[in-house]
């Protein structure tokens, strides 16, 4: 989870990761985030490793993890708009979407192509893409945010009084 292939590679997983993780944290908490985080990783790479059992290539990257994190955001936050970049073929144009079309879209097109590749014998010809890492990052994303209390309102902390208004 802390090697990655290229700076593509991390580029985008620390996209993914500022865009939908710091809300996640907030309702989660430092703590219970933190291991919420390991455990989508260690079931995306136990999903990779129970579909592609012949896979040559080392699994590298957190792409597993940060998909529970939007997991986890789509069951939280399926309405929230998300700014994102639509390309019309040579024009690009800036739409607010809701994350629900967002990340079901993604999730659809890692699940068609973690299906397409089931009878694959080498990684390498799928570019090297862990796709049901993604998707094994996603389901346990969605299984664990309401385990460790995703779903709870966060209590309100009254905030800290400045030294010079103590009494």
């Amino acid at each position: 989870m802390f090697l990655h292939g290229s700076f593509m590679h991390i580029g985008a997983n620390m996209l993914y990761l500022w865009i939908f993780g710091d809300n996640v944290e907030d309702r989660l908490g430092h703590g219970r985030y933190l291991l919420f985080y390991f455990l989508c990783g260690f079931a995306a790479t136990f999903a990779h490793a129970i579909f592609s059992p012949g896979s040559r290539l080392p699994a590298i990257g957190a792409s597993g993890a940060i998909a529970g994190v939007l997991g986890a955001y789509l069951l939280l936050w399926p309405h929230a708009r998300v700014l994102t970049l639509i390309p019309i073929i040579f024009f690009v144009t800036v739409r607010e979407l809701p994350a629900v079309i967002i990340l079901g879209l993604w999730f659809v097109f890692q699940l068609f192509n973690g299906v397409g590749s089931l009878g694959v014998s080498d990684a390498q010809d799928l570019g090297g893409v862990a796709y049901f890492a993604h998707i094994g990052g996603f389901v346990s994303g969605m299984l664990l945010i309401a385990v460790l209390g995703g779903f709870r309102t966060p209590r309100r902390r009254e905030p800290p009084r400045p030294w010079w208004a103590e009494r």
